[in-house]
């Protein structure tokens, strides 16, 4: 059975401030790399793309009501690495894809996290979030 899964892909946003073009082919190469392991394993990229920098982001808390909502620019917590991009990832074959981003990124500053997407099928039915936890300590 096939899963969703989002790839957030956290970096220091800082580097690509003014990227080397050295830098800026390289990086775009293991991303082009990615496709490619990804497509041969039979792992299906349906989406992403990359962010803008943080400090263009709003954070929106909401209150008890509309009004009461705390609205901040920029980030919400100062970090080493931010969010920098994403990638939506059809696949049923979750360590054959983790392989792909460990071969296609290896020896990038990147890091990946991998999460799966509650299905609509779960969400008709009432996600149990207890069962995520579940899985893990499986």
């Amino acid at each position: 059975m096939s899963t969703e899964y989002v790839i957030l892909i956290h970096d220091d946003e800082s580097a690509w401030v003014d990227p080397s073009p050295e830098l800026r082919a390289a990086t775009y190469a293991r991303h082009d790399e990615f496709a490619r392991l990804s497509a041969a394993g039979g792992h299906e990229v349906t989406g992403g793309g990359e962010l803008r920098k943080t400090f263009t982001a709003r954070v929106v808390r909401p209150g008890a009501t509309p009004d009461q909502a705390l609205v901040t620019d920029g980030p919400f917590a100062e970090l080493a690495e931010q969010v920098g991009g994403y990638y939506v990832v059809q696949t049923a074959d979750l360590d054959g894809l983790v392989r792909v981003l460990a071969t296609a990124f290896a020896g990038s500053p990147e890091t990946f996290e991998v999460r799966p997407v509650v299905s609509e099928e779960e969400h008709a039915a009432g996600h149990d979030a207890s069962a995520d936890v579940a899985e893990v300590g499986a």
